[in-house]
């Protein structure tokens, strides 16, 4: 087996969404300064880095992140490289994506190269309003970028409120620079924090498990 871990770290300093809260982490007890141990106190907003966003982000009192089925989160999943110059994922690029016909979870690897940039980069690649219910006619249960939003600069409601009101969860800060287009298994657990609108997560990519694959949908 073949592991990919494509999760960013949390650091801080790190690259958050335009107007989302900055990433601390300090050392509060240093066994360096006399403490029988070291503990630190980490603060950060539930968006940075990778995460999972929960219904409650764009729909009002919808249910927070541990309403999120992780089955949806765990099983086959299909890495997809795109390049699309107009800068979105719209019907027209679904329509043209090449995916096994019982693909569930789709991964997008348009932005990646954008981790490398020292600073929030708005012309990212996202899903537009379109795009999003294209892919849920499809079937798909589990959507993931790797940039930190699913949906186009300016313009994020429509794509998320498609998506979560289907029930069809987000994954978004994912780090696919690693990862060659193809299939995996898609192993993705987000903090367990109860009413929230996202929950950041440790997600990794396997391949080569075939006493996993085809087991869950």
């Amino acid at each position: 087996m073949e592991w990919f871990d494509i999760s960013v770290p949390i650091t801080p300093g790190m690259v958050t969404f335009e107007g989302d809260p900055s990433v601390s982490l300090e050392r509060t007890e240093s066994m360096a300064d006399g403490a029988i141990c070291n503990v630190s106190q980490l603060s950060f907003g539930v968006h940075s880095g990778t995460h999972v966003d929960a219904p409650v982000h764009f729909i009002p009192n919808a249910a927070g992140i541990e309403a999120v089925p992780l089955e949806a989160l765990v099983g086959p999943a299909e890495v997809v490289a795109m390049d699309e110059p107009r800068g979105q994922i719209d019907a027209a690029a679904v329509a043209r994506l090449t995916l096994p016909a019982d693909a569930t979870r789709v991964l997008f690897k348009v932005n990646s190269h954008l981790w490398d940039e020292a600073g929030f980069q708005r012309g990212f690649v996202a899903v537009t309003a379109d795009g999003a219910e294209a892919l849920i006619r499809r079937g798909v249960r589990l959507v993931g970028i790797d940039y930190l939003s699913i949906a186009p600069f300016g313009d994020p409601t429509p794509t998320h409120r498609a998506l979560l009101e289907a029930g069809v969860v987000i994954l978004e800060g994912l780090d696919l620079r690693r990862v060659s287009p193809g299939s995996y298994e898609l192993i993705c657990l987000p903090l367990l924090i109860a009413g929230s609108d996202a929950g950041p997560a440790r997600a990794v990519l396997r391949r080569g498990a075939p006493e996993i694959r085809g087991t869950v949908r």
